[in-house]
């Protein structure tokens, strides 16, 4: 385990607290994924990994004795390849260890591939409220070139069983794909737009290190292409009543994702499962983990106690660009006030950056918030450069 020295803080409150649940098989592993997920070769281990994933939970109570749960989410890989009753067992066994909040949103991660009516309604009676479903394209000709094992027809029969159990639930979209055309990525905002979600997630392919797709770069839209899609997405979900509140997330009314709210204002988050991270504030350092990755590992591991790969305690002065890191994916910003609430630190740390930052266009401000401005929501990472720790 690595532990790295760290000046104190100050934090004078703890932020909200989240859980955040991996789960690392999926049927197949997709050309353009980067996530720790593992193809199932020989069947999942179901559960051996829910009991280790009690146990991690348990193992790490001392470090957020006290504090609640505001919201949990279950990412992967597939989560959904895990039956109802694990499920079940699985959130029994953390409300029996953990406060939840009575309103706690807890998300379950989906592929339209693994849907059954009977498991999606077990689903709901375990306590889960609220799915997030891959759908990345309704195109058939897409779907091909994403490696998705499901088809238009069961993507749409996903969605429709969603909506029986659920009213919440997230739709994931990806744009800028292999040969796609900008009617291509109409037809399909506009389908996700008919099915009647809550909430939208739309994504710029990108080709990430350590994928087929970064080894082998298909045939992608130019910039200027991809920026005509991201501008007509944008302009078609504000016309159908979603609210753009984050890079990438568009919701309607009151249907925000807070688990993903509490990461882009600095909030806490225990992670548990193979290759999940956390962010733990205690008042005097905050520090980050991250669990051993390889399945196999992490329950080996598990088993004898710990599988905790890494946890180091954030520099000071990396603080201030991991905070700006997160809030300005938010397109309201951050209430100044935030910034020492957060970090502990006081905000004549990033003034000048602000005012520098401000003053190309990137941020605007007042006495009371801070916030990017439209050109600073497109040029996310130029703008994210300026509090880069010297």
């Amino acid at each position: 385990m690595q532990t790295v020295s760290f000046s104190q803080s100050g934090l004078t409150a703890l932020p909200p607290l989240a859980l955040y649940i991996h789960f690392p098989w999926c049927v197949r592993k997709c050309p353009y994924c980067d996530f720790n997920s593992h193809a199932v070769k020989e069947g999942i281990p179901e559960d051996r990994y829910i009991d280790a994933l009690i146990a991690d939970l348990e193992s790490n109570l001392p470090q957020v004795w006290g504090r609640s749960v505001s919201s949990i989410f279950m990412g992967g890989g597939t989560p959904s390849l895990f039956s109802a009753a694990s499920m079940d067992r699985l959130l029994d066994g953390i409300r029996a260890r953990i406060k939840l909040n009575p309103d706690a949103e807890i998300t379950l991660e989906a592929n339209p591939g693994t849907f059954e009516i009977e498991k999606f309604a077990g689903y709901k009676a375990a306590g889960i409220n609220r799915l997030s479903i891959g759908i990345q394209s309704f195109n058939a000709e897409h779907l091909t070139a994403l490696g998705r094992i499901h088809n238009r027809d069961e993507a749409l029969r996903a969605i429709e069983i969603a909506a029986k159990h659920f009213d919440n639930y997230n739709l994931d979209l990806m744009y800028a794909l292999p040969k796609q055309t900008l009617a291509q990525a109409e037809a399909d905002i506009d389908q996700a737009i008919a099915c009647g979600s809550t909430h939208l997630s739309a994504y710029h392919l990108t080709l990430e290190p350590n994928t087929l797709f970064h080894r082998y770069p298909p045939a992608l839209p130019d910039d200027d292409l991809a920026a005509d899609m991201q501008e007509m997405i944008e302009a078609k979900l504000a016309a159908a009543g979603f609210e753009h509140y984050e890079t990438s997330a568009f919701a309607k009314p009151n249907k925000r994702s807070q688990h993903n709210l509490n990461y882009w204002r600095f909030g806490d988050y225990l992670g548990i499962g193979a290759g999940a991270h956390g962010k733990i504030s205690f008042h005097d350092k905050i520090i980050r983990q991250a669990r051993f990755k390889q399945p196999s590992e992490y329950l080996t591991k598990m088993t004898a106690g710990s599988a905790i790969q890494t946890e180091e305690i954030i520099e000071k002065s990396a603080l201030p660009f991991e905070f700006m890191l997160n809030t300005l994916r938010l397109t309201e910003g951050f209430p100044i006030a935030l910034f020492t609430e957060r970090t502990g630190l006081p905000m004549t740390k990033i003034i000048h950056e602000i005012e520098r930052a401000c003053s190309e266009g990137l941020l605007e401000r007042d006495l009371h918030h801070v916030k990017p401005t439209l050109k600073g929501q497109r040029f996310l990472n130029v703008l994210m450069e300026r509090f880069l720790p010297e």
